[in-house]
């Protein structure tokens, strides 16, 4: 089931809820800064040339990432907009970042909040220095204490208890669901969520998502331990395509379900190696952060009307939808 919401002066975006059409993590980042530069644009606002600053906790090598800044360079070519891009997966680091936006006068900053108590100093800096700065895909429980306009992303905890919700009707027992980053907001909520929602066992894996031969091993050597896992639960693409090598190493029985998508990830979903993926639209994620920005420079627009997110996903991914989103997803922007 399909629900739409519409924000004030956005396009309708896609509610939080069970969606079984097709529409938290996997990017390229690390601590450079890079200006955007092609991306595809329909028209180009004559509004005066503004700044923005994107800054995320992308790690190296997660192709997730790659998605939302997508997005964000295709809302900055529409709308006049010099978009600055930077991350780094250290909290303190990014809080970094984000005050050299503040120190570089920018019209507007849009960030996620991994870790919501590194962002509050800076945030807080950036209000006072009459910066507008609004948050996306990490911190949907803290936005509105960190003083940010408006948030745009996934329930993630919505999301985890429909995905355990989908495990009951698959007959699953014993989940494993593998986190990537300790202590990282959105992560933790998926796998409370999907406790909460799953009938069966729940055991958390932590593993250092940085690292992949150490995903795999770790992962490998847990299903090894333990044979009664039965489903194994990732959250993010590139973990979920180690993972499949993982079961086969293992020599396990496991189903393995992820959410978020690449490519890569959309084709296993195609040929029944992974049962179905949870898209929360990131390139819609980075699109909205940035247009919204624009919208309430030029015309004082606050999406949700200030006091509500605006919910990108969940979408379940399956193999009897995924040939149409493969396309979009061969092209890098879901």
């Amino acid at each position: 089931m399909r629900r739409i919401q519409r924000a004030t002066g956005l396009t309708a975006t896609v509610l939080a809820g069970v969606l079984f059409a097709a529409g938290c993590s996997s990017g390229s980042g690390g601590k450079k800064s890079e200006e955007s530069a092609d991306a595809a644009s329909a028209g180009k606002a004559t509004t005066p040339r503004m700044t923005v600053a994107m800054v995320t906790h992308a790690a190296p090598g997660d192709t997730f990432w790659d998605l939302i800044r997508k997005g964000a360079q295709a809302a900055a070519a529409k709308d006049n907009i010099k978009l600055i891009y930077s991350s780094d997966p250290s909290a303190g680091n990014q809080a970094n970042l984000v005050q050299n936006a503040i120190d570089q006068k920018v019209d507007g900053i849009a960030l996620t909040a991994a870790k919501p108590d590194a962002m509050k100093d800076v945030v807080a800096k950036a209000t006072a220095a009459g910066i507008p700065v609004v948050g996306f895909n990490s911190g949907l429980d803290n936005w509105k204490q960190l003083g940010m306009l408006e948030y745009f992303g996934q329930d993630e905890n919505i999301a985890g208890q429909a995905f355990g919700e989908r495990l009951n009707q698959l007959g699953a027992k014993h989940a494993l669901c593998v986190v990537q980053e300790q202590g990282q907001v959105a992560l933790e909520a998926r796998c409370a969520g999907l406790k909460k929602g799953f009938s069966g066992k729940t055991d958390n894996l932590y593993v250092n998502g940085t690292d992949m031969p150490s995903v795999k091993s770790t992962i490998t050597a847990k299903l090894t331990q333990d044979p009664s896992i039965d489903e194994v639960v990732t959250l993010g693409a590139p973990i979920a395509l180690t993972a499949v090598q993982s079961l086969t190493d293992a020599g396990s029985k496991a189903k393995l379900a992820t959410f978020d998508l690449n490519k890569d990830l959309v084709k296993a979903v195609q040929d029944g190696t992974v049962q179905f993926a949870v898209d929360q639209q990131p390139y819609l994620q980075g699109y909205l952060a940035v247009d919204s920005l624009w919208l309430y420079r030029t015309n004082g627009n606050f999406s949700g009307g200030g006091t509500a997110p605006v919910l990108t996903g969940p979408a379940f991914i399956t193999k009897e939808n995924a040939d149409s989103v493969a396309a979009f997803a061969a092209k890098g922007t879901r």
